[in-house]
């Protein structure tokens, strides 16, 4: 199995579930960079929270590296593109700390507005000061809410029940959307200008780096506050304490900042700002959930199979519905490349029925893994199957149409001149082909397959099955189909072991039978 390097701190529960599967876990926290750099060579996973640099360094020394797991949300560690230019799967796990991050977010509100953190230093200190620490009460005010995606929503969710009114801006949330947990969508610049409170949600993009300027914070109101417990340099925190020091601000609370880690702010100290060390996702249960859910995604990652929270090939990773249909689909990349005697330079991707309205990206990678997995010299995955198929020069093309027939969804691979179609039973649990060289012809994708080609004429099944019989193969599956023109038939077969060489010659030596091709499936 694969050895897996994990450089810092990650639960136990992930790291078992890896030795389980009989991975070699690599488990060196606290290790620095040229340690590191060194110790990456030869494995296959890395799994790294915020702190480790995963750059194009650290990528080049990976020669051997297939995923990179972040046990976490953010992804601001990891150069994503470089990754997946390098055909290096890169996953994370986005639903471990949203309760954590959300519930930190509104405990550091709640302690601006109290201001809990100076009342406590001032009492241990000694000072009994009750009149100095007055609050303010979050009832009644508007709080406005910058990024709805999932702990943004959950904030959302958990401040209305302090009978606040919730405003909202996020450039990809309709208003229907909001209405839906409650929140009015407005403009950001009047979302700043309404808000008595204003919590950040947004991941640290090019786009956002610095959103909170001078020039937003001085469009606040005076009498706000701000929560940050997004990520560093959303917000600009030499402006942020210049407007606190004018009293053009009210308060401010910040989880996250621009260099981290960090003793050292004009930020710190000040008696209307409440900070924390970056703590929104440190919680045991959150801890706990993000390393097992890196651990499951890298454990898929190289076994080859479908990763849900894969960030870089796409956003039909996250499909359920189409995941059932991946394996079918490799399966049948695979059918079409024996038939063709290799990938063929072009390739389409035909999904009729249920399926047709989804993204079928995923679905088309699965193919081409099938394809160009027994004639490539490394590993296909999800990742860099396109540059593959693009370096051999192939045009691959996908189509969705809502007509799938008799069946509810039908898989159809064309290319080089043939083309295979398939599905799923109804109860999704055996794979079938349906469709082959345009005959109609249902058998199950068993591992050894043999297509035969034939006149349409008396005893050809006979004759088939006497030949393999002598060869001392056994048949556990055929399937007949007639071309339209019924010049000439198929026969598709299943058998218990692959056909020996000197078997297919007889076949092929045999009168009237036109082509012989053993297919055989992963």
């Amino acid at each position: 199995m694969a050895r897996i390097l994990v450089p810092e701190e990650l639960g136990d529960a992930g790291l078992d579930l890896l030795r389980a599967a009989g991975h070699e876990v690599d488990d060196r926290p606290g290790m620095g960079r040229d340690e590191l750099l060194s110790a990456i060579e030869g494995a296959a996973g890395l799994i790294v929270r915020s702190a480790t640099l995963v750059d194009a360094e650290m990528l080049d020394a990976a020669r051997d590296l297939l995923v990179v797991g972040r046990a976490g949300v953010g992804l601001d560690n990891v150069d994503v593109d470089e990754a997946t230019r390098r055909g290096i799967m890169v996953c994370n796990a986005p639903l471990s700390n949203v309760v954590s991050a959300a519930e930190h977010a509104v405990t550091l509100l709640l302690s601006l507005l109290r201001r809990v953190p100076q009342a406590h230093q001032a009492l241990v200190d000694g000072r009994w000061e009750r009149s100095r620490w007055t609050g303010t009460e979050l009832m009644g005010s508007t709080v406005g809410i910058v990024g709805l995606g999932r702990v943004g929503r959950l904030v959302a969710e958990r401040v209305a029940s302090f009978g606040v009114h919730v405003i909202g801006f996020d450039p990809f949330v309709s208003e229907a959307s909001g209405r839906e947990i409650g929140v009015a969508m407005v403009s950001l610049d009047e979302l700043c200008a309404r808000a008595d409170v204003v919590s950040i949600h947004l991941p640290r993009t090019p786009d956002t780096v610095g959103l909170f300027d001078a020039d937003r914070l001085a469009s606040m109101k005076p009498t706000a506050r701000l929560v940050n417990t997004a990520r560093g340099g959303i917000v600009d925190e030499l402006a942020l304490a210049d407007a606190l020091e004018a009293g053009r601000l009210a308060g401010a609370a910040l989880d996250v900042f621009d260099v981290e880690p960090t003793v050292e702010s004009p930020l710190f100290g000040r008696s209307d700002v409440v900070v924390t060390p970056h703590l929104g996702a440190s919680t045991a249960e959150a801890q706990e959930r993000a390393a097992l859910t890196i651990a499951e995604q890298v454990e898929l990652a190289l076994a080859g199979e479908f990763v849900p929270f894969a960030v870089n090939i796409g956003p039909a990773g996250s499909s359920e519905a189409m995941r059932p249909y991946l394996p079918l689909g490799e399966r049948l990349g695979a059918f079409l490349s024996a038939l063709a005697g290799g990938p063929p330079d072009d390739v389409e991707v035909r999904v009729s029925g249920d399926l047709a309205d989804y993204d079928r990206r995923i679905l088309v990678l699965s193919v081409l893994r099938g394809m160009l997995g027994p004639v490539v010299g490394g590993p296909v995955t999800f990742v860099n199957a396109d540059g593959l198929a693009a370096e051999r020069g192939m045009l691959v093309r996908d189509s969705g149409h809502h007509d799938a027939g008799e069946f509810r969804n039908l898989i159809e691979v064309r290319g080089g001149g043939r083309n295979v179609a398939g599905t799923l039973t109804r109860s999704g649990r055996q794979q079938r082909v349906v469709v082959i060289d345009d005959h109609a012809v249902e058998v199950p994708l068993a591992r050894h397959l043999l297509v035969v080609r034939n006149e349409d004429r008396p005893g050809m099944i006979g004759v088939v099955g006497h030949v393999l019989g002598d060869g001392g193969v056994n048949i556990s599956f055929m399937g007949l189909g007639r071309n339209a023109r019924g010049r000439n038939a198929l026969m598709a077969l299943a058998t218990d072991q692959p056909v020996p060489v000197g078997v297919l010659e007889q076949l092929e030596a045999t009168e009237g039978i036109e082509a012989v091709i053993p297919v055989q499936l992963g």
